[in-house]
């Protein structure tokens, strides 16, 4: 009864709150700049926080299962690293890139097996010991120097567009579509959100919770050597420290994005809409100078109403049907 009237309150639900906040940073931005909606200028911007954004999905499997990936950034050091010294060694560039996609789906899958293994071990400590291990090996492997030489081409990933779309808003958008569709219209996407609802409970209906935790963690790190790619394509070059921070950025996303930190909710197309939140607010602040630490504040009062504001909306709903009982 209580879901029902939570259902007939659709503006309680987050991705109309979520909405109006794309809304109002679009009129406010346009306002603060004149430059703000012009189209190069947006897509140059589009282009510059989606490399990041191909993260958010697997991130968002893993938490609607009660999980997190710290590593995600460091996978993104690690695989880029490995691809520039190919390079560098004379490997043609193809073979680069599936050493690139391999070794950070490797990371992803390690960090799943030690997971799946060690049960006794949280998500969070393990993951926290591989982001270090990951950049560790990133800076044994080239200290503080670059690995440069890439082709021309490469830079197409990054900065280059098929007609007036920007290549990488195609391929972000293929992988939005494909995970959706796995969440949403698939019956692996119902056991994700099952797991992080019960885990016991799933275990016992026969459903293969390690396996599924592994694929969801070997995923991340094939996204975050999809994201190495195009940060390493935009930068003509890789170091160690490239993508620090980025592991934060990803899960304020997803969080953002209305997936429950408990497990057992989300939803594809909100975390979508929290990567236009962010990006685009950092994109028209940007333009006028607003300080980064400003930006940082900003971020993180939506991410306390993004948990607050649900929780909040359900117990006035379920407050207002105990009154209407008695």
């Amino acid at each position: 009864m209580i879901n029902s009237g939570i259902k007939k309150h659709s503006f309680l639900k987050w991705e109309w709150m979520l909405i109006l906040m794309l809304i109002l940073i679009n009129i406010m931005n346009a306002s603060l700049s004149p430059y703000y909606l012009n189209y190069f200028n947006i897509s140059s911007a589009v282009m510059a926080f989606l490399d990041k954004a191909f993260m958010v999905f697997p991130m968002a499997f893993i938490m609607m299962m009660g999980d997190i990936d710290i590593s995600v950034a460091s996978t993104v050091a690690l695989s880029s690293v490995i691809m520039g010294i190919a390079v560098q060694a004379g490997l043609p560039m193809p073979l680069a890139i599936v050493l690139c996609l391999g070794t950070a789906t490797l990371c992803g899958w390690i960090n799943g097996m030690i997971i799946t293994r060690f049960k006794e071990l949280s998500a969070a400590i393990v993951t926290i010991s591989t982001m270090i291990l990951y950049r560790g090996i990133a800076y044994i492997i080239l200290e503080d120097q670059a690995a440069s030489g890439f082709p021309e081409w490469f830079s197409f990933l990054g900065w280059e567009s098929i007609g007036p779309i920007p290549f990488i808003v195609i391929v972000f958008t293929v992988f939005a579509v494909l995970f959706w569709l796995i969440l949403h219209k698939t019956i692996w996407g119902r056991r994700i959100l099952a797991i992080g609802q019960n885990n016991t409970a799933s275990i016992y209906s026969g459903i293969n919770v390690d396996k599924i935790r592994l694929m969801a963690f070997t995923s991340a790190g094939f996204m975050a050597g999809i994201s190495s790619l195009f940060l390493t394509s935009k930068m003509a070059s890789t170091r160690p420290n490239i993508a620090v921070g980025y592991e934060l950025e990803v899960i304020a996303i997803v969080v953002l994005g209305g997936v429950s930190t408990s497990g057992g909710r989300g939803k594809i197309h909100n975390v979508i809409m929290a990567v236009f939140v962010i990006g685009l607010l950092k994109y028209g602040l940007g333009l006028i100078n607003i300080h980064s630490q400003l930006l940082s504040i900003i971020i993180g009062i939506l991410l306390i109403l993004s948990t607050l504001l649900p929780n909040l909306g359900e117990d006035y709903l379920k407050k207002k049907k105990l009154r209407s009982n008695t």
